[in-house]
């Protein structure tokens, strides 16, 4: 079986890039991040090497004992890491972050990216083997937005695509053409329970791709979790970018949206 490289970050999506690959019929040699990936990865991977953040230079050395020329890379390393003790006293990380001109997610990704791909390996879209998961155009729940809501939907989508072309962030949450809160490093869901607390409910969550998504990395993903806390938030509706969005745990999310009367949908 051809070898697939995964240097696999936090939650679900490095998961099931592990079974999908697999079902397809490739060998899968993890690079799983002590801190951030799932222990589950040891059972979904064929093979699976445990590093420290720090330890970026080992990625080149386990790929080329292993054999492995393609590589993705799926799940986010906790952005909090950014100002660890860890990251501060790596030669390896602080000699990356020296080459970039700013800490935005794109400068990072990107220059990780290119140091990859100088050493040999070509890194594939993150959503290779998983493209059904990407949401589609139009409603995913029964419920509907209202008028209001869909007024907050198309008024959110334009600032959260500045935002997104700024590398800021791709979440915004509007409540009557209000920008109530614009996600940064915090991530989506600690911005779903601030604009909660700020509005008290009934905001709509518009998440969008960057204007030209680099599909190799960062690409928006959503799952249970971000509907269990848009529920707990209070919110009326989530929009998100279709053809560009994954969405993973589709069925028991849209159960609960269905239940608690939250729509989603594609735009």
């Amino acid at each position: 079986m051809e070898k697939i490289g995964l240097i696999a970050g936090n939650r679900k999506f490095p998961l099931l890039f592990c079974e999908a690959a697999r079902r397809k019929g490739y060998s899968v040699v993890a690079i799983a991040i002590r801190g951030d990936t799932s222990c589950a990865i040891n059972r979904l991977a064929d093979k699976a090497y445990w590093l420290n953040l720090a330890e970026f230079k080992r990625i080149f050395e386990v790929f080329a004992a292993e054999g492995v020329k393609n590589v993705a890379m799926a799940g986010q390393v906790s952005p909090a890491r950014l100002f660890s003790r860890e990251v501060k006293s790596s030669p390896d990380i602080q000699e990356i972050l020296s080459n970039i001109k700013n800490k935005k997610a794109d400068s990072i990704f990107g220059e990780i990216a290119r140091r990859l791909e100088s050493g040999g390996l070509k890194l594939m879209d993150s959503h290779i083997f998983i493209a059904e998961l990407l949401a589609e155009k139009g409603p995913l729940t029964q419920t509907r937005p209202d008028a209001g809501t869909q007024g907050d939907i198309d008024f959110g989508f334009e600032l959260a695509k500045s935002v997104a072309a700024l590398d800021i962030g791709q979440t915004v949450a509007v409540k009557d053409k209000a920008i109530v809160a614009v996600e940064a490093l915090e991530g989506t869901d600690n911005l779903i329970r601030r604009a909660g607390r700020i509005c008290r409910g009934g905001m709509t969550v518009v998440k969008v791709a960057k204007p030209g998504q680099d599909m190799r990395f960062d690409i928006p993903v959503i799952g249970l979790r971000t509907i269990q806390n848009l529920v707990k938030a209070g919110a009326r509706c989530l929009a998100i970018e279709a053809a560009k969005t994954i969405f993973i745990d589709r069925a028991a999310s849209l159960r609960l949206a269905e239940k608690k009367s939250l729509a989603i949908v594609g735009i």
